[in-house]
């Protein structure tokens, strides 16, 4: 079953006379709906925003995307089923797709590789020759336009698309995505088919390795690049590699066309032409007379496409694909611990930092590792900057998204982020912290300067759209370190400092609305918390932090007013970055005394639930709702480790293996699902 999220305040319960099921996601020109017709089939709505209802270029742009789709051979696209107006805003009614977009499949799962790679690049390089050649420009091809259904990928979102004589182009102001549009359209000269030809080499690229071939960061540089710099190609290789790279070109003249490109990736000719026009004669529809006009030529044509699609789906399509659903979106608990700012904390939060030599010599020796249930063989990779070791399973419901390095020689700190939630990861040498949103869509960083005047500040990049947007926080000498996300990816948690003597104190914490990019500043004048760092609460709609000295936890409203306190539950251990389950139904600690271990509290009532020991030696969070993951130092001596604990004791599986005496910061993300 796909999924998809709750209606919200404002949405309709019906529209056009369909029950609305739920949201499927929100772009740019409107919202899209799940919905079910009379009969119980489930269909796509998708209804224009209200803040463009009133004007003509948005309508026009709309209502052009059913208009041009219906052109479209329903084989390589959603296929549309009827238009409407409802309170004055259009709609259009089409096939529900039951399956992720490639973005999404691609942040989920991690990048395509070998077979899957190339059923990828062949059944896009088929819609797109039927596309072609049903007289259609696409002119926003890219991963989140690409759906993977359980019959090969469909194509969507003919938004800007246009309807083309057969030698005509067309040109504009330039609409569309930069790090996937080619240099003519950025230039706003005429765009024809090999326009989508270069985007579509961008989408395989992505597929290949989670980032497009020109980067995705600010909008500048990204068409800087795409204009006069080299592509990244990725990890792609062979055929498909020399394809892309062809389809790259700056100049529209020497990229290949769809066609040739399915040629070149099949390693021979598609079927001969009597065949392809027999298929065209079939597809016309009978009793027409005369010269068929351009969308009847345009259907017939992309008949020919259709057998080739359906010959290369049958021969490369591999059973089960698209059966892990996920919706068409295009869109953690909180760390928190004592920081020790009454003794000389820095700007940069240092939470779950590996264990020392010396905090290591109290650890167990021996480990019990009888009765873990039986696990598929983890993803090894070795990440930059040390000789880092990842093992990751494709079900895991967290990910290690960001990390931090300090060079304890040269006092250098290292700032690594994910590039999705589970691609590479790049280096970011001008950021305090880097941190990845719960659906890999955002990277927020916070500079190392502060802006020309004089504010801390947070830089969000929306990878997607591949366009980034500063929020200005608080004004020197004050700082606004970056805590969490929040579950939804909607909210950024920060904690605000300024610097006493020699000491960092906290203040107050703020909070980024990332649709809105707004912050509001929150100061919390409650001096027993000033030691401590605030976090999300078990529900995200406020903040805790320890109180006096870790006398217990309080609880705060979104203003900064205090709710209640939950007193003797025991300190945290300093590296604690996500203290509530996924639930938000308890949390955890060490617990109360010098017994050691590790106590589970109920939120609601601040009672004990459960106590137990284990081999770690610093808690980090909650893996899921009945185990935590944790660092854990390996018999050598040599290795740190984090593990997945279960609650008596026994350590699962490994995450991250670390060479001791590495200083080195991991950030793990409950990963969305898509």
């Amino acid at each position: 079953m796909t999924s998809y999220s709750p209606l919200r305040p404002g949405d309709p319960p019906r529209l056009g006379g369909l029950e609305l099921l739920g949201r499927l996601g929100e772009g740019g020109q409107g919202v899209v709906y799940l919905a079910a017709d009379p009969a119980g089939t489930r269909v796509a709505v998708k209804w224009l925003r209200r803040d463009q209802s009133d004007d003509a270029v948005s309508i026009g742009r709309f209502l052009r995307e059913a208009e041009v789709a219906r052109q479209v051979a329903p084989f390589c696209t959603a296929a549309v089923i009827g238009t409407g107006v409802e309170q004055g805003r259009p709609y259009i009614v089409s096939e529900f797709v039951d399956g992720p977009s490639l973005q999404a499949m691609v942040m989920r799962d991690g990048p395509r590789t070998g077979s899957a790679l190339d059923r990828l690049a062949i059944g896009t390089a088929t819609a797109l020759a039927a596309i072609h050649q049903g007289g259609i420009v696409h002119r926003d091809f890219k991963p989140a336009n690409v759906i993977v259904g359980a019959d090969g990928p469909r194509v969507i979102d003919f938004g800007i698309a246009r309807a083309l004589a057969a030698t005509s182009t067309f040109s504009d102001t330039p609409v569309g995505t930069p790090a996937y549009m080619s240099p003519e359209h950025i230039l706003g000269e005429a765009v024809g088919p090999a326009a989508d030809l270069f985007s579509w080499a961008g989408t395989m690229v992505y597929a290949s390795c989670g980032r497009a071939p020109f980067g995705n960061d600010a909008l500048r540089p990204v068409m800087s690049r795409v204009l006069k710099g080299p592509p990244d190609l990725g990890r792609l290789d062979g055929p498909l590699r020399d394809v892309v790279q062809r389809c790259l070109s700056k100049d529209p003249a020497e990229r290949p066309t769809a066609e040739q490109v399915i040629k070149r990736l099949l390693g021979h000719s598609v079927p001969d032409a009597s065949l392809l026009e027999w298929g065209a004669r079939q597809a016309a529809p009978t009793g027409v007379r005369g010269r068929m006009g351009p969308v009847a030529t345009g259907v017939a044509a992309a008949a020919t496409v259709v057998l080739v699609v359906a010959l290369v789906w049958a021969v490369t399509a591999v059973p089960g694909i698209g059966s892990d659903t996920a919706s068409r979106r295009t869109s953690d608990a909180a760390p928190l611990e004592t920081t020790g700012a009454a003794s000389g904390a820095t700007p940069r939060e240092t939470t779950g930092a590996a264990p020392d030599a010396a905090s290591r010599e109290t650890a167990r020796a021996s480990r019990e590792t009888a009765g873990a249930a039986p696990l598929t063989a983890p993803v090894t990779s070795t990440l930059p900057g040390g000789a880092i070791t990842l093992f990751e399973q494709p079900k895991d419901p967290i990910a290690l998204t960001a990390y931090e390095i300090t060079d304890k020689k040269l006092g250098d700190d290292a700032d690594y982020a994910r590039q999705s939630s589970h691609g590479p990861f790049d280096r970011y040498p001008r950021n305090w912290e880097s941190r990845v949103s719960p659906d890999g869509r955002y990277l927020a960083g916070r500079p190392q300067q502060y802006t020309s005047d004089g504010h801390d500040s947070v830089l969000i990049t929306d990878r997607v759209a591949g366009a980034s947007f500063r929020v200005k926080t608080v004004r020197k000498p004050l700082i606004s370190t970056i805590r969490s996300w929040s579950k939804d990816g909607s909210r950024i948690l920060l904690n605000v400092s300024e610097k006493v003597k020699d000491d960092w104190v906290t203040t107050g914490f703020a909070v980024v609305d990332v649709n809105r990019a707004k912050v509001s500043v929150v100061d919390v004048a409650d001096a027993s918390v000033q030691g401590s760092n605030f976090a999300w609460d078990g529900t995200e709609t406020g903040v805790i932090a320890v109180y006096g000295k870790n006398e217990g936890l309080r609880f705060f409203d979104a203003s900064g007013g205090r709710v209640r306190d939950v007193p003797g539950v025991g300190s945290l251990s300093s590296g604690t970055t996500d203290m509530f389950s996924p639930s938000g139904r308890t949390f955890v600690t060490d617990c109360p005394g010098d017994g050691g271990g590790h106590c589970l509290w109920d939120t609601a009532t601040g009672k004990r639930v459960r106590a137990f020991s284990s081999d770690c030696d610093k808690v980090l969070g909650w893996y899921d709702e009945s185990h935590l993951y944790c660092w854990e130092l390996d018999n050598s001596a040599t290795l740190s480790e984090v593990q997945v604990v279960a609650f008596d004791g026994r350590l699962v599986r490994k995450l991250l293996e670390v060479p001791d005496g590495l200083n080195f910061f991991p950030y793990f993300t409950p990963v969305k699902k898509a």
